[in-house]
């Protein structure tokens, strides 16, 4: 069991990597691609392909399976829906910061959903996440006296997020991590091509550049991301896969400087140094330095 969590944990990093890639994919295309119908492209291509590759799987699931990847597409669309709209009216720097905050709130939902209280070190490694996720992405930007509905949104997108994670950790317990993406893909994608349809103008018919960074999501940022994440929530608490993935705003950031030339601060390398120690502290909850401690007792 040790070995497949310490399986589930590199998984989730990988699943970090891919995700903090897509920010700088989706900002080179966003001046010419519809946000909405950009959603429902890259989540529908994404349950096509998966249907295709794990339609024995598919024929199998239960009702109870299907009912619980309705309720993981239904928090992820709400989630990304809100990221989406939140932005028109915020900047990028404070929502990457809102949105992060779910990482904060996860160990808290988990409480209350299980009944069982996170140990201390869950709860230490999530405060220094979203200390350093700050540090990350604000420029003195997060102002309360300047908060707007954007901001609003966005609180709730992490609220949405935080649900996401934590309803994925309850239902691959029972159900197979893969049709639950499928499900959930499926349902993400309707519901991003209806928005589209009634917001913007739902077509498949997109720029060349657009496609090559929907492809992109769609088989990177969803169909493995997202699936390599059921499967490793399977083996890892949801407080725990949290806080790995906050590690997406490490990468992004490092991404962007390398791809978009963005400036590396000294604010950006404390702030990735912060993640590193919650998470440090969250998967070794200070082990090494209790054994130190023994050996030198005795």
């Amino acid at each position: 069991m040790k070995k497949k969590s310490v399986l589930a944990d590199f998984s989730l990093l990988m699943v970090a990597f891919v995700w903090g890639s897509t920010f700088a994919v989706i900002k080179d295309v966003l001046s010419e691609a519809q946000p909405l119908n950009m959603m429902g492209i890259r989540f529908i291509l994404a349950t096509i392909l998966l249907s295709i590759m794990f339609h024995k799987k598919l024929k199998k699931a239960t009702k109870e399976a299907f009912k619980g990847g309705i309720i993981i597409g239904l928090f992820l669309f709400i989630a990304m829906v809100t990221q989406t709209i939140g932005l028109v009216y915020t900047t990028a720097s404070k929502q990457a910061f809102l949105t992060g905050t779910n990482v904060v709130m996860v160990p808290f939902f988990v409480w209350m959903v299980h009944k069982k209280r996170p140990d201390t070190y869950a709860f230490i490694g999530a405060f220094l996440a979203i200390i350093g996720i700050g540090l990350l992405t604000l420029d003195g930007s997060l102002s309360f006296s300047t908060f707007n509905k954007g901001d609003v949104l966005t609180l709730i997108c992490a609220v949405f997020f935080a649900c996401h994670i934590i309803s994925i950790g309850y239902f691959t317990k029972n159900y197979d991590p893969v049709v639950l993406s499928i499900v959930q893909f499926g349902v993400t994608g309707i519901l991003f091509a209806i928005s589209a349809m009634v917001f913007e103008s739902f077509t498949l018919n997109v720029g060349a550049s657009v496609m090559k960074a929907i492809l992109y999501l769609a088989l990177a940022g969803t169909a493995f991301a997202y699936t390599v994440q059921n499967v490793a929530q399977k083996y890892t608490s949801s407080s725990h896969a949290a806080i790995i993935l906050c590690l997406e705003a490490v990468f992004g950031s490092l991404l962007a400087v390398i791809l978009l030339g963005e400036v590396l601060t000294t604010r950006m390398i404390l702030g990735c140094a912060v993640i590193f120690i919650g998470i440090i502290l969250t998967e070794t909850k200070l082990e090494f330095l209790k054994k130190k401690n023994r050996e030198a007792s005795l």
